[in-house]
């Protein structure tokens, strides 16, 4: 069976991958952000044109193996000749190739298909950067094809809006090759016009972190067990308790000290998955979640997005935000979990939990990576029934993506929320998840705004002839703005409108490792600034 290409925007260098390619020329230098994945006993001279490794090519191949984990692929990219885009493209064939040569047991964290992470091979030294929309023409067919030949999963990183926007569009425009059952790809197209029209709001539950080898509920109290120090009878005995008691007994046994301790150095900051990368994607301003942990928060940053925790952060007027119900590890202290912590802290998680209520009111929720069997959620989710049905309401308030198939939880919620299974029953829980993946890459392409390049030289030749004669009105119009900006709200409004459109995005591009401003904050500016659209939904 193949694997699927993803085209997400994240940090390499912090997203769980088994294998990354790193681009490279035959002087063996690398660009400094890539950093964190090369060991440092390699590095030879470090100066502000780059890393010195000290490797060296044994012939004619392009490719070299680095030790570590996950497993680093130097790939030479660098066009000295000026033998163009194929050359380039035979470089990805032969990389993507030996990583397939290489054996792997079992994938990180559970996954169902090892995950191979590239940037978009020579646009940073390799020549391509002015010819890029060509080059995702003709890349994103060649990672499809090694894909399908070596069955494992690929993701294209891309950092800038303008490149996000192209890639995505090329997709649109080919076989993007999402293998899902039409239901499903309905389902994708419902949520991706949601979302590209300010109506949706994620909440993400703790299997999305799972896949970045955090614990599940079931398995961090075995992990508090075990560092507890119980007896086997003790331990035996706590699987027969209510998780929030066995939680408040573990908690006793360890004390707070070293209760928050555990669970700030658990839950701190790591590699996210890519699950959380798709998530950040996606132009929503709302997040809410029961984890403790920064990985959501993190990937967002990585593309340029700074969410505002609550309760943590002050909001900021038009900028996204990720509620914490369950509290933050950051802040241990805040961290509930036990029965008692539950009880005690009724006001402040009644205050937090009405943020939820509102977005159930208001938005269309879409949960992610939960069973819906948290309390807090089945208390909102009846509050809210209620709410809505004594105002003539009724409407269910969001859709929930299971894993697999359950018909009696789905009729259980069925009068709150569409539930949409990924698998049968019987399914592999590891290819449910990456099936999820999938089509949460699919809501991404469907609702990243389809202009975000159309100022960007790079991309011109995307264009068909109605874009190009709009572009070159618009660039005029960007060559007769203020340096500055100008003073006035309109010259402003004009700038952030020119700036969502790619103008200004082919300077200073990072190859794949660094960060640059956000690929989906335009698709929230659009909101803000268009009139409402009477479009049936």
């Amino acid at each position: 069976m193949g694997g699927h290409v993803f085209v997400v925007g994240a940090d390499l260098t912090r997203l769980s991958c088994d294998d990354v390619l790193v681009p490279t020329g035959r002087e063996l230098r690398i660009a400094p952000s890539w950093r964190r994945l090369v060991p440092a006993e390699l590095v030879t001279a470090d100066d502000p044109e780059g890393l010195c490794l000290g490797l060296r090519w044994s012939g004619e191949e392009r490719v070299l193996q680095l030790p570590g984990d996950p497993c680093v692929w130097l790939v030479d990219t660098v066009d000295h000749e000026g033998r163009g885009l194929p050359w380039l493209l035979d470089g990805a064939r032969e990389a993507l190739a030996a990583v397939a040569a290489r054996p792997v047991e079992r994938p990180r964290h559970g996954r169902a298909r090892r995950l191979v992470g590239l940037p978009a091979l020579g646009t940073g030294w390799g020549g391509a950067a002015g010819a890029r929309g060509e080059l995702l023409r003709q890349l994103l067919p060649v990672l499809r094809e090694a894909a399908d030949e070596h069955g494992f999963d690929v993701a294209l990183v891309l950092r800038g809006p303008s490149d996000l926007a192209a890639a995505q569009r090329v997709r649109r425009g080919q076989d993007g090759g999402w293998d899902l059952p039409g239901p499903l790809v309905r389902v994708a197209e419902e949520l991706g016009e949601k979302a590209r029209r300010g109506q949706l709001a994620l909440f993400v539950g703790a299997g999305v972190s799972a896949a970045a080898g955090l614990p599940t509920w079931e398995q961090l109290l075995d992990e508090l067990a075990a560092a507890s120090g119980l007896d086997d009878e003790l331990r035996a005995g706590l699987s027969l308790m209510p998780a929030q008691d066995s939680a408040a007994l573990l908690a006793r046994e360890l004390g707070r000290d070293r209760m928050e301790a555990f669970m700030e150095e658990r839950f701190g900051p790591g590699r996210y998955a890519l699950a959380h990368a798709l998530v950040a994607l996606l132009p929503v301003q709302e997040f809410v979640t029961t984890n403790y942990d920064p990985l959501v928060e993190l990937a967002a940053a990585d593309v340029g997005r700074e969410l505002r925790v609550l309760p943590f952060e002050e909001p900021t007027p038009g900028a996204p935000w990720l509620l914490k119900l369950h509290g933050d590890a950051a802040h241990p202290e805040s961290v509930v979990l036990t029965r008692e912590e539950y009880l005690e802290s009724g006001d402040t998680r009644a205050a937090l939990a009405g943020v939820l209520h509102s977005l159930l009111l208001t938005r269309h929720v879409l949960f992610v990576g939960t069973s819906m069997l948290d309390d807090d959620l089945i208390r909102i989710a009846h509050q809210v029934r209620r709410a809505a049905r004594g105002h003539g309401g009724g409407r269910r308030a969001g859709t929930v993506l299971a894993l697999r198939e359950d018909r009696a939880r789905s009729r259980l919620w069925e009068q709150d929320v569409t539930t949409v299974a990924m698998s049968p029953a019987d399914a592999s829980p590891a290819e449910a998840a990456r099936r999820l993946e999938v089509l949460m890459d699919l809501v991404g392409c469907l609702s990243t705004p389809p202009t975000g390049y159309l100022l960007d030289p790079a991309y011109r030749g995307l264009l068909d002839e109605e874009e190009r004669g709009l572009a070159e009105v618009l660039q005029d119009v960007a060559a007769r703005m203020p340096e500055d900006g100008g003073r006035t709200s309109a010259a402003a409004e004009v700038a952030a409108l020119l700036r969502r459109l790619g103008h200004g995005s082919s300077a200073g591009r990072p190859t794949g490792a660094g960060r640059e401003g956000s690929p989906v904050d335009q698709a929230t500016d659009r909101r803000d600034d268009r009139t409402q659209e009477q479009r049936p939904g």
